[in-house]
Order: C-alpha cells, then structure tokens, then sequence
C-alpha cells in the first residue's frame, strides 16, 4: 500500500518531514509503542510514541518522506494483537532535533 499523502503531496522521496499520527483502535495493550520504536528505527525514523487517556496512540515522526510513508503504513496496521480503525496524519514544520526514536511513558 503506498501512503496516499506522497502522491498528492509537495514532498520528495528524499525530503526531510515530520508528521503527527494519531492512532486510534485497539492499540494499547497490544505492545503498539515497542513496535512502532522497532520499526521507526528499521526505517531510520527519529521522534516519539506515546499513549493517550483516551486509548488512542499518538506519535511524532521525522525522517525522509520515504522512510515516514514505510512507518506511517505499518501503523495502519500495526502489531498482530492491535485493531486499527483509523489514522490521522498531520505535517508538521521539520525540526531535526530528535537523535532517536523513543516510548514517552508520560501520558499526555
């Protein structure tokens, strides 16, 4: 599945983005943070993962717009034991200040 954002977006393959996903499904509870981290670091993927109050997962992305999509698509799905019924994807300003991919485990 190619993420639909590329296609219409004005971002390049090779363009540094950063997007804001919120997660929402069964997806506490089914190890969603420590495969999201897994994969972002898979794709080179720097920022944060977090629960939510509200059962939902919320997450903050950062790398080429090649190496999002992969991340962005695999949270559609997500670990086997998580149901996914929808994600929202906002553009953020890129900032390059995330070194890493982290679990936050301050609910926000």
């Amino acid at each position: 599945m190619i993420f639909e954002l590329s296609k219409n977006s004005r971002h390049g393959d090779n363009d540094l983005i950063s997007v804001k996903l919120i997660i929402k499904g069964k997806v506490q509870g089914v190890y969603f943070r420590a495969n999201m981290q897994k994969v972002a670091k898979q794709n080179s993927v720097v920022g944060w993962v977090r629960n939510l109050p509200d059962g939902n997962v919320e997450a903050l992305l950062e790398g080429y717009q090649a190496n999002v999509n992969h991340v962005v698509e695999w949270s559609k799905i997500g670990p086997e034991n998580a149901k996914v019924n929808d994600v929202t994807v906002d553009f953020k300003e890129y900032t390059g200040k995330y070194g890493d991919f982290l679990i936050q485990h301050d609910e926000a």
